[in-house]
């Protein structure tokens, strides 16, 4: 039954899945949610998705295939108290089946998850929840180890020209729209399908008898976005599209997601910290220079700003992902780390500790140290630098790459030295 005022998207909603526009893995003959619906049987679930792809329509049909009363929540509004609610209505439509809809179900908290655990083991209530985020991160364990996941998809452009023609077809109101006009349409949508039909429903009160002039158009896609929620799923994998690609030493690429993060809204100074995280990361000492390179191009924006300051962090960009590649440091550090959580707190070698008072040198503080620079060479290596009990250990492995070839030849004649000098104070002792 139709509402005044009810939106296009929710008039033009499918009823079968047959009408389902995308998410033919899912619905289409003998995928897993048609072989469902022709076996009638029905089993708890969640959908993970973007915005637009059919979550909520699909909920819809399942529940009216299997001819089971539908409760709908919103984990944005709804609490314990109604979650209660909803259980009491489905205790009362008993013999009938209840199919309990959560939107954005990774909202609720750990104790509002929880409450549905007794009656889904008890199978009162069949749960589909929706969720544009990852249901290994936002749902609780316990919940999660009871739903079915299906993951749903971005409708990709055939899709949408096939939404909107639809949709063109449907209206009482026919627009004619150039292919042109119905692409730029589709690209502002940028694969959410409840998103399309909305701009639709707005360019229906600026396009005059029926024509859509291309100024119409304009207006309508004026200031559209595309899809970056801050703190979502969609934010962490594009910032790690842009590390896996400075990484893998693809410019262009890394050039591809810097666009697409920026063009989405993202703080740059954000990126800017990220950057110089992957600076030292996973390049390190094979070019030294690429840090600060890093340093200066995020205080360059600081002065600039947008859109100016932009290009600074392009430029960074790009120079990381052209330049040698090195994650010696980064792996280094965390067998240091390792090592450190492993052994506890060791005592600091007795010549390796400072001795400021007579007491302390008294004591042997400091006592037959080497002072590097006044021995020939300018390295005692026959002078150790860890804990007693736990010996030398070699954490550095510098690569071939850049600079660090240097290193690593200067590095090896020092640990080969070492080696021969511990060799010849055990001779001697």
């Amino acid at each position: 039954m139709m509402r005044e005022n009810q939106p296009l998207a929710d008039r033009l909603r499918p009823t079968e899945l047959l009408q389902i526009v995308g998410q033919q893995h899912l619905v289409g003959e003998n995928k897993p949610l048609w072989l469902m619906l022709q076996n009638q049987t029905i089993h708890s679930m969640v959908f993970w998705g973007p915005p637009g792809t059919g979550k909520t329509t699909l909920a819809r049909i399942i529940s009216q295939a299997m001819q089971a009363q539908l409760i709908n929540l919103s984990a944005v509004l709804s609490g314990v108290k109604d979650i209660r609610d909803a259980i009491k209505q489905a205790e009362q439509a008993l013999p009938q089946r209840t199919v309990l809809f959560v939107d954005e179900i990774h909202r609720f908290n750990k104790s509002q998850q929880d409450a549905f655990l007794p009656h889904l083991e008890s199978g009162l209530i069949t749960l589909i929840g929706a969720t544009t985020e990852n249901p290994s991160f936002a749902l609780n364990n316990a919940l999660l180890s009871r739903l079915k996941v299906y993951i749903l998809k971005s409708l990709d452009e055939t899709d949408l020209l096939r939404l909107l023609q639809q949709s063109l077809q449907a209206i009482d109101a026919p627009l004619e729209m150039s292919k042109e006009q119905q692409m730029t349409l589709i690209r502002a949508a940028d694969g959410d399908g409840r998103k399309l039909l909305g701009l639709l429903e707005i360019l229906l009160d600026y396009a005059s008898d029926g024509v859509v002039q291309d100024a119409d158009i304009e207006l309508v896609t004026s200031g559209q976005t595309r899809r970056f929620d801050k703190g979502g799923d969609e934010f962490y994998e594009q910032i790690s599209a842009l590390h896996k690609c400075v990484r893998s030493s693809n410019p262009d690429a890394a050039l591809y997601w810097l666009a697409r993060m920026l063009d989405g809204g993202c703080d740059p100074n954000y990126i800017a910290r990220r950057i110089l995280r992957m600076a030292t990361e996973d390049i390190g000492n094979a070019d030294p220079r690429a840090l600060n390179i890093c340093l200066h191009a995020w205080q360059g924006y600081e002065r600039l700003g947008s859109p100016e300051g932009e290009l600074l962090l392009a430029q960074a960009v790009s120079y990381l992902a052209c330049c040698a590649k090195s994650n010696a440091v980064y792996s280094a550090f965390k067998l240091a780390q390792q090592d450190v959580q492993q052994r506890g707190t060791l005592p600091v070698p007795m010549h390796l500790r400072n001795a400021p008072t007579p007491l302390m040198k008294q004591s042997g503080y400091g006592a037959d140290y080497q002072y590097d620079h006044e021995v020939a060479g300018g390295i005692a290596f026959d002078q150790t630098g860890f804990p007693d009990k736990m010996g030398e250990q070699l954490y550095y492995q510098p690569t071939n790459n850049g600079l660090e070839q240097k290193i690593a030849e200067k590095l090896n004649y020092i640990r080969t030295e070492r080696m021969k000098s511990k060799q010849n104070t055990r001779k001697k002792s």
